[in-house]
């Protein structure tokens, strides 16, 4: 790296009031290894997309987000498509690209293991769907992307008691949701990839997953998700039963979770996911936590679009 853009969002993440101090620790570590290196502060939603603009404009060989998985999204949008590379320190409630990466622990720490961290080309998620208007938009993802529940959890977290509580709300949010929720259905239809011919399956909830572990509770969800796989690793529950969502979540929060007629795992390079017939909820969707709009959607992959910054020893 010989320029790098640092952006930051100060109001992401539980210690707002250290943001300033930990970024300028991390501009400290950069520019004593000789790279130069610039701090852009986002003030608003969609900001820190303009400033990863920017941040190409000027020349910059890599952009480093500041802040949490909602922080990265907005960069990635820039970043797609272009030699400019992405790194991450994770400052943010929910970390998972970093968690996946190894990158955990101080921001300058972790700056350190961006000086030593080697550029990878890696495919990133596509997510086409209705924005809250009604017109048709797309996004890229790197984390995952989701329709039904999980979308729905994300729309219900407060952002004041998000940076106060951190994890500990999505958990609450997330038990709210089992206990409320009645889990509608909408259809995905999956294409013939070579195993099989296509079908139309009945689900009420589908993620799309991209990382390798993320981090936490979680860790490994989806077995064979990765970076560089060519194909989305798709978690479809194949159900309405409350039972059966928390036998899943239960087993994967112990690491013992597997697949069977309620949820099934599916790699595909593509799918197509829209309302039943004759049915009337919206439902939601999601992008590395970010709420986008509701049905229909498309989910693809799109191959060796982004450059990351992987540090020595990482597995994405």
């Amino acid at each position: 790296m010989r320029r790098l853009a640092l952006i930051y969002n100060p109001a992401s993440g539980q210690y707002s009031a250290r943001r300033k101090a930990a970024v300028a620790k991390v501009l400290a570590v950069f520019r004593e290894a000789g790279v130069e290196a610039e701090a852009m502060e986002t003030k608003e939603a969609g900001e820190a997309t303009l400033h990863a603009r920017q941040a190409i404009s000027a020349g910059c060989d890599a952009v480093l987000a500041c802040g949490g998985d909602g922080t990265v999204h907005e960069i990635l949008q820039s970043l797609v498509g272009t030699d400019v590379a992405l790194g991450v320190i994770p400052l943010g409630t929910a970390n998972a690209l970093a968690a996946n990466l190894g990158l955990i622990g101080a921001p300058a720490k972790v700056a350190r293991q961006l000086l030593q961290a080697q550029p990878e080309r890696i495919s990133v998620g596509r997510i086409h769907y209705q924005d809250q208007a009604g017109n048709p938009d797309s996004r890229y993802f790197i984390v995952a992307a989701g329709i039904g529940a999980d979308a729905l959890v994300m729309s219900r977290m407060d952002a004041g008691l998000k940076r106060r509580l951190g994890y500990v709300l999505y958990m609450v949010e997330c038990f709210r949701t089992w206990a409320t929720s009645s889990f509608p259905l909408f259809e995905a239809a999956l294409p013939a990839n070579g195993h099989g011919a296509g079908r139309v399956v009945d689900v009420s909830q589908l993620l799309a997953v991209r990382v390798r572990s993320f981090g936490g509770a979680l860790r490994a969800l989806a077995p064979g998700a990765s970076l560089h796989n060519g194909n989305l690793s798709l978690l479809a529950f194949k159900t309405r039963s409350r039972v059966h969502y928390l036998k899943f979540l239960l087993a994967a929060l112990a690491g013992r979770h597997t697949f069977n007629g309620a949820v099934e795992l599916v790699e595909t390079p593509s799918i197509d996911c829209r309302a039943r017939n004759g049915g009337s909820e919206s439902l939601l969707v999601e992008a590395d936590g970010e709420v986008l709009g509701s049905l229909p959607v498309r989910l693809e992959v799109v191959p060796h679009s982004l450059t990351l910054l992987v540090p020595p020893g990482a597995q994405p």
